[in-house]
């Protein structure tokens, strides 16, 4: 269904809720679909040694988009995005190794930017990807949509270094039997984020750990819905979100966890944790599941907010830590516990010395 048929989001949609769709839009009359500049976009390996073998960046066919972009035809940021850009595929092939994390740059420049990226992961295939959303567009949209194939290994971990303009970031990913992916966001770009991130495992045997890192400052908004859904039986799902918020800036989480009648044996739990680094600072994590199914190994949610544990805080200053120095090191434990979870050694050391170097621009 086109952008123009769709029906504007209520702000009673669980979606919608925090960030109404007049706030996100690049522009005032949610009406026009405006003209976008394409993204720049790169490939290599992550310490630029070598190609990353068995993976390309190919201009989408016909046949590529009706097999890829499942989901999200009466969505409104879905189709909104794939009416400002063509699609990309970026393709894995079948059991594809690179022998190092691939890293997968986007660049977003002018009023408005946006890119459609197909994901086409082949059977069998190990991979660790890397995307960086980057730029200085006043506003930028990213779709991504796709499939991780059969029985892959797969971490892909997208890191939002936008400037101060906004980005819309919408996933539609669906995962095939035995697929094994771990996903990963950090975001401490943008003025205003709004992502809706949804996964779908349709498969059996289908496992999925999501984690995310956040850190807001000043007056950011960021916004993230992730939203997993269990159709076939026996898959597994966690969610694990950390976020800390300084200044007066604000950062909401919400999930949805669906177990649909029939994913038997499926076993799904979300967790979120924010940190409140200022008295301003604003966190709101809303946890909910749907559960249509009775015979589920488990399904579980939670949440909690708090600021600098002090206790913590005095033990450092004991061991010759100030202030500063020890609200850093709580910050970046905090950001770490699910940073660490989102891959290699190789990937976690790159993803700290990002967070390193956003710690060090708010402290």
């Amino acid at each position: 269904m086109a952008y123009a048929d769709l029906e504007v989001p209520d702000r009673a949609d669980h979606l919608w809720r925090y960030t109404p769709w007049h706030r996100i839009h690049p522009g005032g009359d949610l009406a026009i679909v405006p003209k976008a500049e394409g993204a720049v976009i790169s490939l290599s390996s992550l310490d630029g040694s070598t190609e990353p073998a068995g993976v390309s960046l190919v201009a989408a066919t016909a046949e590529d988009i009706e097999r890829l972009a499942i989901n999200g035809k009466e969505d409104v940021s879905t189709q909104f995005i794939d009416e400002l850009s063509d699609a990309i595929v970026l393709r894995v092939e079948r059991k594809a190794r690179p022998s190092q994390p691939v890293l997968l740059d986007i660049e977003c420049n002018g009023p408005v930017s946006a890119i459609h990226l197909l994901l086409d992961f082949g059977e069998l295939s190990e991979i660790e990807l890397i995307t960086r959303i980057s730029g200085d567009a006043a506003w930028a949209g990213v779709l991504r949509q796709g499939i991780f194939g059969q029985a892959c290994n797969v971490n892909d971990i997208v890191i939002n270094q936008m400037g101060e303009g906004r980005l819309l970031r919408t996933d539609g990913i669906h995962l095939a039997r035995d697929a094994q992916v771990k996903v990963g966001t950090i975001s401490s770009g943008a003025t205003r984020c709004k992502a809706d991130l949804r996964y779908t495992l349709d498969s059996i045997g289908a496992s999925l750990k999501v984690n995310g890192s956040i850190l807001t400052a000043d007056g950011q908004h960021n916004d993230h819905h992730v939203e997993i859904l269990h159709i076939a039986p026996h898959t597994f799902s966690r969610l694990n979100w950390h976020a800390a918020c300084a200044g007066k800036s604000r950062t909401i989480g919400t999930g949805m966890l669906r177990i649909e009648n029939g994913a038997k044996g499926a076993d799904a739990a979300q967790l979120f944790h924010n940190l409140l680094l200022s008295k301003k600072a604003e966190a709101d994590s809303i946890p909910e599941l749907e559960v249509s199914e009775n015979d589920v190994v488990g399904c579980g949610h939670g949440t909690a907010n708090g600021p600098v544990d002090e206790e913590q805080m005095f033990y450092l200053k004991t061991r010759g830590f100030n202030e500063a120095e020890g609200r850093s090191v709580l910050i970046s434990a905090f950001l770490n516990a699910t940073l660490s979870a989102m891959g290699s050694q190789a990937v976690h050391d790159h993803l700290l010395e990002i967070l390193s170097e956003d710690l060090d621009a708010i402290a």
